[in-house]
């Protein structure tokens, strides 16, 4: 049968989620504990998609086949014990074989969390990013409104994007504010590479009044990575949610 699955995880100890040789992974860390579930069977385990080296997750969704007939209710107690304390899988399910956390996604939500205390805070300095800078958020706003929707998000993607198609919507763009914290929260049919972290790097500039918000249709239209902001730190980003048809 094939489980979908929520994990979630600190992705400060993990050179990103996907399998790299020599390197600690979450998947790599997930196929090691399902392996000694299965007696040492090998588990490969698909993800809704990957995320870089310190970038974490609330609700990475994960799919994968086994014969074991556990109760689905004990599937997330029998892995966390098995997993490390920076993953914890919280839901598990019966899907049809033909489900695939990848490509059936429909939406997927990140949020990027900046933590704009004059101070930094010890406690979140691998959760936040620390930017003790005045913002204005209406003009942040204003150049998120201009973000959302179909658009080419090459001037907003890393040089190294191997994809072609840089076509991706955004769907809902909005600033949430929760005492010294800021959450850029992000909604779209799916993000290229750094595509968040850039935006963000982007959409602070325009808080500082480096760029004016009117001017995003032209760093649009160019298609130019060097037009767009700096690529914000992966410490600050949450692959929040993925969205399926049902």
């Amino acid at each position: 049968m094939r489980l979908k699955c929520k994990i979630s995880y600190d992705g400060t100890g993990f050179s990103g989620y996907q399998v790299q040789p020599g390197k600690r992974t979450v998947q790599g860390e997930v196929e090691k504990a399902l392996s000694v579930l299965h007696k040492n069977k090998p588990v490969k385990v698909t993800a809704s998609g990957r995320t870089d080296a310190g970038v974490h997750a609330a609700g990475q969704i994960i799919h994968f086949d086994t014969e074991l007939s556990i109760p689905m209710e004990r599937w997330p107690k029998a892995l966390c014990s098995l997993l490390p304390e920076d993953i914890v899988l919280s839901e598990a399910e019966e899907v049809p074989a033909d489900f695939h956390a990848r490509f059936d996604v429909k939406q997927k939500e990140y949020r990027y969390m900046i933590n704009r205390a004059i101070m930094p805070n010890v406690f979140t300095r691998n959760q936040a990013y620390h930017y003790p800078y005045t913002l204005n958020i209406s003009s942040m706003e204003e150049a998120g409104k201009l973000l959302t929707g179909t658009h080419d998000f090459t001037s907003f993607c890393s040089a190294k994007t191997e994809v072609e198609d840089r076509v991706r919507t955004i769907y809902q763009f909005e600033i949430l504010e929760e005492g010294d914290l800021l959450i850029f929260r992000f909604a779209g049919s799916g993000f290229l590479y750094n595509m968040v972290r850039i935006l963000t790097g982007t959409l602070l500039d325009a808080g500082r009044g480096v760029i004016k918000p009117e001017a995003i249709p032209a760093i649009m239209e160019a298609k130019d990575r060097n037009r767009s902001g700096k690529t914000a730190p992966a410490h600050g980003l949450y692959l929040w949610r993925v969205d399926y048809d049902n």
